[in-house]
């Protein structure tokens, strides 16, 4: 007479523990085949990651960076680099069609800023009526300086009261970014930057942050050094008188 099955009761005290009784039940299918080390997973991505960062290591870098790489790098593979680099700024310089500070007049703000986000992104500072307001005299001195060094985007400005009525004086200065005849973002004087501290980094982040700038953009600045012409910008206006084209 056949006994019918009986389901059996295999002991496993931790079946994903190397024993030579669990090795038996994997070799069976009564228990199932031990999951991958999340150590060689690890190392198996740092490996990748590696090689990735390898391949793409001369990434930013401009052409005097690569010019000193001469040594150090295969002929092809800077060759390959300089005219990448090329080609980025003979496309930056086509399309740089602004580089300086638009006037803006509230009649004429729908299409200068408004329609005109349709093409690129335009990016409005919104400043103080008093010269006492330090956040707006120091913005004022880097907006000259993006506009010259981000050609590409069009940068306006207008008095806060004369494009709102009643603007609030403590709001001041305000930025605001368009694109496709949308505001992006908003900033709403310094503090969510570097307030007095402000430099053109900063500024230069909050395109990044909205795609108006890539972050390989060639232009970015790469060391602090690189804010001092922007510092000098931001002393110059602060030396001016109060007569200006915006009040």
């Amino acid at each position: 007479m056949n006994m019918p099955d009986m389901p059996v009761n295999v002991p496993v005290d931790d079946p994903n523990a190397d024993t030579e009784w669990n090795d038996i039940l994997r070799k069976h299918g009564v228990i199932p085949e031990k999951p991958p080390s999340p150590t060689a997973e690890l190392e198996e991505v740092l490996v990748q990651a590696r090689a990735l960062a390898h391949e793409h290591r001369l990434e930013g870098k401009d052409l005097d960076e690569l010019a000193e790489l001469e040594d150090d790098e295969d002929d092809d593979f800077l060759e390959h680099y300089r005219r990448k680099r090329l080609a980025e700024m003979s496309t930056i310089a086509s399309s740089a069609i602004y580089n300086q500070v638009y006037p803006l007049q509230k009649p004429d703000y729908s299409r200068e800023v408004t329609e005109a986000s349709s093409k690129s992104y335009v990016v409005v500072l919104l400043t103080a009526s008093l010269s006492s307001n330090a956040e707006s005299r120091i913005l004022e001195g880097l907006w000259k300086a993006m506009a010259e060094k981000f050609g590409d985007v069009k940068f306006c400005q207008i008095r806060a009261d004369m494009c709102i009525e009643g603007y609030p004086e403590k709001n001041t200065p305000t930025i605001l970014i368009y694109k496709d005849g949308d505001i992006k973002r908003q900033i709403v004087t310094l503090r969510e930057l570097q307030g007095t501290k402000t430099s053109i980094r900063d500024l230069e982040r909050v395109l990044v942050s909205v795609d108006a700038v890539k972050p390989n953009d060639l232009r970015l600045s790469k060391n602090p050094d690189e804010n001092e012409w922007a510092q000098n910008a931001k002393d110059s206006a602060d030396n001016e008188d109060d007569g200006s084209d915006w009040d």
